[in-house]
């Protein structure tokens, strides 16, 4: 079986794995949107790139960076031509599955202190108990103030986490299918079991000692939690996985795995003819709705302050700019398992860990519901790109007809009338909470987005 692996040794060898190396520490930082915004803002201003917002004007050759919202990201490097001839785009998701803390969270049962969340995403629930967690997030005072908030990453921060029933007691649950071992309302995250000390009798005692260590080292209140975003997320660094460190395994490779790759393309972009734009999304996992989603006006809104920012806006303008762009929906695949054959696709129809980006021409499921399914003319095109390019590249489904199924952000840029097709990295464990990637396909992959941007028209 022939892999991408072969090609590089020596200089090659060492720039894949400087690559995997900084990856690792991203994806290790990165850990919600807002760090992912944070972090690839931090990344695009060393490049050279300015905040949109508060240019005056723009001309080819402007690296330019639009930040909605803390949430999501849209990077453009201006190219010579005009607008309207359209753009060559990058979308991944920066959103990935996690805990989300309910509104009024914490409270106090048998003597410990837990905090009630709502899962999101789409998770085996079973995955993520008897698990190590982080809490990560922010905290809005009604003042206007925020406060950042991680717990969970030094090696001399507590953790916390999800307790499972003890195999001697589970006759009943082990009975259950796996959809039902855990239930969603069952995700409770023990937090402590200290009492509070004082003179003053407490009713819930574990939870008021609690929310003392919060107003000490936070100065929040058990009020501020209504206008918090507090996610509960696996704890610990991104590591190499594989004897021969060979492959990553961290939390969020779907989709920071895409974005981080995205992002690092378009940061080497220098006066391209046609305009290169990457998109960072949020929500995508819950459906891309949101004013920080896919399904938003955000995107369109921001092209057209690019354009009117270049002198060229216009609303026929920014419909013939979209129609005349071309993106790659960066988002990850299913990579074949050998543990788990029969969930695959038959007959050279799914990915492999060492053979490349992967090219999913639909996705969606059973019957291709919600599927983009490019068009074979900008496939041609692709493929073309590619092989100019030497990119190791293949082509997959997302498993076996009928087995289950999959979306993207693809099909929401189809229908503002882009060509668009799903290009991304194949995992093993997609969802779970630590996911696994090949180093040589998270190289190729930057390589692919590399070669779209300059190349592609």
């Amino acid at each position: 079986m022939k892999t991408a692996w072969s090609q590089y040794k020596g200089a090659k060898m060492q720039a894949l794995m400087d690559l995997s190396d900084d990856y690792k520490a991203f994806l290790s930082a990165s850990k919600t949107e807002r760090e992912a915004v944070r972090n690839s803002i931090s990344l695009a201003k060393k490049a050279g790139f300015k905040d949109l917002k508060k240019a005056e004007s723009v001309k080819p050759g402007d690296k330019l960076y639009y930040d909605n919202r803390g949430k999501s990201l849209v990077l453009f490097v201006v190219g010579k031509e005009k607008l309207e001839k359209g753009m060559n785009i990058l979308g991944a998701h920066i959103d990935s599955p996690r805990l989300d803390l309910k509104q009024n969270p914490l409270y106090e049962d048998g003597g410990l202190a837990l905090f009630d969340t709502h899962y999101y995403g789409g998770i085996k629930k079973y995955q993520w108990v008897a698990q190590p967690m982080a809490l990560h997030g922010v905290v809005c005072r009604k003042d206007g103030s925020k406060v950042e908030i991680v717990i969970g990453e030094k090696d001399s921060d507590p953790v916390v986490g999800i307790s499972d029933l003890l195999i001697h007691l589970a006759a009943d649950q082990m009975a259950k299918t796996g959809a039902k071992v855990i239930e969603g309302e069952d995700l409770n995250v023990c937090v402590g079991s200290i009492p509070v000390s004082g003179k003053k009798e407490e009713k819930d005692p574990v939870k008021a000692n609690i929310l003392k260590l919060l107003k000490k080292e936070y100065d929040i209140e058990e009020d501020d939690f209504v206008s918090a975003e507090l996610e509960i997320v696996p704890a610990g660094k991104a590591r190499d996985y594989g004897l021969d460190r060979s492959m990553v395994i961290g939390y969020g490779h779907d989709d920071r795995i895409c974005a981080y790759t995205s992002l690092r393309a378009i940061l080497e972009m220098s006066k391209p003819s046609r305009t290169s734009c990457c998109i960072l999304s949020d929500k995508e996992e819950v459906g891309s709705q949101g004013n920080t989603g896919m399904q938003s006006r955000s995107f369109e809104n921001t092209i057209a302050e690019l354009m009117a920012k270049k002198g060229e806006y216009s609303e026929l303008s920014l419909r013939r700019c979209l129609t005349n762009s071309y993106m790659l929906s960066s988002d990850v695949s299913a990579a074949f398992d050998p543990n788990y054959p029969s969930a695959s696709s038959p007959n050279n129809n799914n990915a492999y860990f060492g053979r490349g980006i992967v090219f999913n021409k639909y996705t969606g499921a059973r019957g291709k519901g919600g599927s983009n399914d490019a068009n074979p003319e900008y496939i041609a095109k692709i493929r073309k790109v590619m092989d100019d390019n030497k990119v190791a590249f293949q082509t997959s489904e997302l498993g076996k007809v009928d087995q289950g199924g999959g979306g993207t952000i693809a099909y929401i840029l189809a229908n503002l009338d882009v060509e668009v097709i799903d290009a991304g990295i194949a995992l093993h464990n997609m969802h779970a909470c630590y996911e696994i990637a090949s180093k040589v396909d998270i190289y190729e992959a930057y390589r692919a987005y590399v070669a779209f941007l300059k190349d592609i028209k």
